[in-house]
């Protein structure tokens, strides 16, 4: 099927490192303020989802879901649960982290609301590539600058890092001291990282 591609309203600046992530195929969910974000991408939504508080309804010949200004979903996670609905189960989030930080962290959320219903979901910026590691073991190239694990929700335990400037054995990293920021691959070397159990947020810096 499919990759469902939600966009945001946050601030996009490198549209070109976005763009080359994109598929012809994709479908795309436009929320709100994320249509500001449409020309730039050079991509028709397929569904555009919001209460317009932040950006007027365009009134374009799209479907179009108008949300109430009270509500307990964000446009974005509202975005989420309506592509649910209709089978996806592949994401790709864009101009969802930065800016506000209470949305940043709410949408990060959705990684794991994802990652449980045993989706794939990648939140991507201007800077980085972020996605949940539980089942199946990651792997990070040594393009990318830097990558990072951060534990979102406690229950990631036994944590392996191979290939790495800093490696792990099946060891924890809790939510009080996340000490898995800023690690290197090894030139040359793909780094893997993996979880005994629960899941684990990875973060890989271009």
């Amino acid at each position: 099927m499919k990759r469902c591609v939600i966009v945001g309203g946050a601030d996009i600046h490198n549209y070109k490192q976005i763009n080359q992530c994109l598929n012809a195929d994709d479908y795309f969910i436009y929320c709100d303020s994320g249509l500001k974000h449409m020309d730039s991408l050079g991509k028709a939504p397929s569904l555009i989802v919001g209460d317009f508080d932040s950006y007027d309804d365009p009134k374009l010949p799209v479907e179009t879901i108008t949300l109430p200004t009270v509500k307990d979903d964000t446009d974005t996670v509202f975005a989420v649960k309506e592509a649910l609905k209709r089978g996806f189960e592949d994401f790709l989030l864009i101009g969802v982290v930065g800016g506000r930080l209470d949305h940043t962290l709410g949408n990060l959320s959705i990684l794991l609301k994802l990652d449980a219903l045993g989706h794939s979901a990648v939140i991507l910026d201007d800077y980085s590539e972020m996605t949940m590691v539980s089942r199946n073991a990651a792997e990070i190239d040594d393009s990318y600058a830097f990558f990072s694990l951060i534990n979102l929700d406690g229950s990631p335990k036994g944590v392996t890092i191979k290939n790495a400037k800093y490696t792990l054995d099946h060891a924890d990293i809790p939510c009080d001291y996340q000490y898995g920021v800023s690690n290197e691959v090894l030139p040359g070397k793909t780094a893997s990282v993996e979880v005994d159990a629960g899941r684990i947020l990875l973060i890989k810096d271009f």
